[in-house]
């Protein structure tokens, strides 16, 4: 392996199905940094490219990069490559909080996640955390919660004064995000880890598993969520909060430019505060990330490309199209006034505290499936907590096993 790069006319292929413009437009930087380099930047839709992946990483035609959504088998096949020595000479380690790399970590047979070898490497990532409405809170005499207690008690300033405190839409299962930020942040990021990447012995049934569970049926309860946010999606939640109708909102980064168009200067975003002003951030979520394949032509120039997704440079481009920058968070521009700010610096704050988890919904590959089922029966009071754990721990089990 080397980390020059070549001096003569060379084509990196890419294959991918993020199609934001991310990868683009990291490709037209790098080819302005090395004039003799070409990125081709082969699109396939998401559903049509996982299908085929082991196909085309298979292929004697195979890509030098390729878009890696869930490891799946492709360790287990060999048909991408170990990037230890590239992490190494680049020292992606030091660079790159744990939190982050070690999501498309895994052992030689791609079960156990989280530790092994690195298989991939982020071009950029998505976060989960809380918007609030600074005019609504502003009307409430609220300021942004810096403690969980905090928090609570802003829910119930919001309900007395008549007013929505959290805008839900649950009828695809995000009342999981509220639920996991609230287990992540009272058991710490490394103990969810552990449960998200199927550790042997861990447990959904932990204080902040039992804390995030009677909080969400609680809350659902006593009017804090809307009546009808079962047979609400995504994005109706948003445009809804969007309307001035809900103090908070817990969502991911991706939908940060819009909520901002929608209500700009009014917006605020921060990760759910802990027990204590002073706790580590914590925040859901994952990146786009790009493995080289066993089979490519260009592994060293195809490692420079990775390595140049986390640069300075790198980092405004990311921040741009969407997605969290993989370092140098703390460097982006943002539009005075806009929550793209806050969601940057809350970004920032999460890597310093290495309090990146893992979404719960990919434990297993029915966990999602099992969270969207179990959320809606306890925010519609079908299930108690003790239940909902129950069958979360239960797919996880049946997972791992």
């Amino acid at each position: 392996m080397s980390t020059a790069i070549p001096t003569g006319k060379v084509t990196l292929t890419v294959a991918g199905s993020e199609n934001s413009g991310t990868t683009k437009a990291l490709a037209a930087a790098f080819e302005k940094l090395h004039p003799n380099v070409t990125v081709d930047y082969k699109y396939t839709d998401v559903n049509d490219y996982n299908t085929s992946l082991n196909l085309t990483l298979s292929s004697d035609d195979a890509p030098d990069l390729a878009l890696l959504n869930m490891i799946g088998t492709t360790v287990k096949a060999n048909l991408v490559r170990d990037l230890d020595p590239y992490a190494a000479a680049y020292r992606w380690n030091a660079s790159v909080p744990s939190t982050e790399l070690d999501q498309w970590r895994a052992d030689t047979d791609g079960k156990r996640l989280g530790s092994g070898h690195l298989w991939a490497a982020p071009a950029g990532f998505s976060v989960v955390g809380v918007y609030y409405d600074k005019k609504l809170a502003a009307e409430l005499g609220i300021a942004k919660p810096t403690t969980f207690a905090e928090f609570q008690a802003d829910l119930v300033k919001a309900k007395a004064a008549g007013r929505l405190p959290i805008q839900l839409g649950n009828l695809a299962g995000h009342s999981s995000f509220v639920f996991q930020s609230i287990v992540d942040t009272a058991d710490g990021a490394a103990k969810s880890t552990a449960w998200a990447y199927g550790v042997p012995g861990s447990s959904i049934n932990t204080r902040g598993g039992t804390e995030g569970a009677q909080d969400l049926a609680t809350w659902a309860k006593k009017g804090y969520t809307p009546a009808g946010a079962n047979g609400t999606d995504l994005p109706g939640s948003v445009a809804n909060f969007t309307k001035g109708q809900g103090l908070f909102l817990f969502d991911g980064s991706w939908d940060a430019a819009a909520i901002n168009k929608a209500m700009p200067g009014n917006v605020g975003f921060f990760p759910l505060p802990g027990a204590t002003v002073n706790s580590p951030a914590t925040g859901i979520g994952t990146s786009v990330a790009y493995a080289i394949p066993a089979k490519a032509k260009h592994p060293d120039l195809a490692a420079a490309f990775l390595n140049f997704m986390g640069s300075t440079q790198a980092a405004q481009i990311e921040f741009g199209t969407g997605f969290m920058p993989v370092t140098h968070a703390d460097t982006v521009k943002t539009p005075r006034g806009s929550v793209l700010g806050d969601v940057a610096t809350a970004w920032a704050k999460i890597g310093q505290d290495n309090g990146l988890v893992p979404f719960f919904n990919n434990s297993t590959a029915t966990m999602n499936t099992t969270l969207t089922s179990a959320g809606q029966e306890l925010v519609g009071g079908k299930v108690t907590p003790a239940q909902y754990l129950a069958q979360l721990q239960a797919d996880w089990q049946k997972g791992h096993q």
